[in-house]
C-alpha cells in the first residue's frame, strides 16, 4: 500500500500568513495608540480643569478681599494704605500694569489689605498671619517658566518679609480690565468703563477686575489634526468678572 506524502507550508502560504499577520499587528498597534492618546488629552483636559479652577478661586479670594481692615471705628483706608510704591495715594489698594493687549505674558495686578490676626484672612500663598499684618499680594505670569505666580509681602510691625511664591503651571498670558466708575456724580457703585492699566486715572474707583487667564491647549498638536488649521486652538482663555468689595457699597 502507498502511503501519503506528508508535506510542509509553501513559502507563498507563509508569506500570506505573516502579511495578515502584520496588517492585525498593525491595526492593534494603531488602536493601542488612540487609546494612548484619548488618555492623554482626558488627563491634559483634567489638570487643565482643575488650573483654572484653582486659579480663579485663589485670585478671587484675594482680589475680592482689596482695601479691607478691621475695626472701621477707629481706622480708615487713608490711616492704614500709607503712600507706598506702586500705590501713589493713601488709602490706595489696588494697582495694576499693562495694556490689555500686551504681548505675553501680559499683565499684573497689585492688591493689599489688612488682617487682624485673627479674622483668617488668606494671602495669594492659601496662608493667614496669627498677628495683625499688611498683605501685598502681586499676581503675574513668569514667562520662563509659564507659572502663575505670586510675590507676597507681609508686613508686621513696619518690617516687610517678601516670597515669590509659584502657583498654577500651564500659562502663557494675563490680561485684565478694570471696571471703574468715571461718572462720580453718580453714587450708585456702578461700573460706566472698563479699563486697561494704562487708563486707569483713579484707582479708587476701580469696583471690579475682569480677570482672564491664558492657558496652554493640552489638546493642541496632541494627534494629527490637533492644531489651529485643524480647528483646535494653541490656547484657552478663561474669564471672570471679580468685584473689589470695598468700593461695592451698597446704594438705595
Amino acid at each position: 500500500m502507498k502511503t501519503a506524502t506528508q508535506r510542509g507550508f509553501t513559502l507563498v502560504e507563509l508569506m500570506i500568513a505573516v502579511v495578515i499577520g502584520l496588517f492585525l499587528v498593525g491595526g492593534l498597534l494603531t488602536l493601542v495608540q488612540a487609546m494612548k492618546r484619548t488618555s492623554v488629552s482626558q488627563s491634559g483636559l483634567s489638570q487643565l480643569q482643575e488650573n483654572e479652577r484653582m486659579a480663579m478661586s485663589l485670585m478671587t479670594d484675594v482680589i475680592q478681599s482689596t482695601g479691607y481692615f478691621d475695626n472701621p471705628v477707629v481706622n480708615t483706608a487713608a490711616s492704614v494704605f500709607p503712600v507706598s510704591s506702586p500705590f501713589t495715594v493713601a488709602g490706595q489698594s489696588i494697582f495694576g500694569s499693562g495694556a490689555y493687549g500686551a504681548a505675553a505674558p501680559g499683565n499684573s495686578v497689585t492688591v493689599r489689605y489688612l488682617t487682624s490676626g485673627t479674622d483668617n484672612v488668606i494671602n495669594c500663598s492659601g496662608g493667614i498671619s496669627t498677628v495683625a499684618a499688611t498683605f501685598v499680594n502681586v499676581f503675574s505670569i513668569n514667562a520662563a517658566t509659564g507659572n502663575l505666580q505670586c510675590q507676597l509681602t507681609v508686613i508686621v510691625g513696619g518690617v516687610s518679609t517678601v516670597t515669590t511664591v509659584p502657583l498654577i503651571n500651564g500659562l502663557t498670558n494675563m490680561k485684565i480690565y478694570y471696571g471703574v466708575q468715571t461718572n462720580t456724580g453718580v453714587s450708585n457703585n456702578s461700573v460706566d468703563a472698563y479699563l486697561d492699566a494704562t487708563l486707569v486715572a483713579n484707582w479708587n474707583a476701580v469696583k471690579t477686575v475682569k480677570l482672564t487667564l491664558v492657558f496652554v491647549n493640552p489638546m493642541y498638536g496632541n494627534s494629527p489634526g490637533q492644531t489651529t488649521l485643524g480647528g483646535t486652538p494653541a490656547t484657552i482663555s478663561f474669564t471672570r468678572i471679580i468685584s473689589v468689595m470695598s468700593n461695592m457699597g451698597v446704594s438705595t
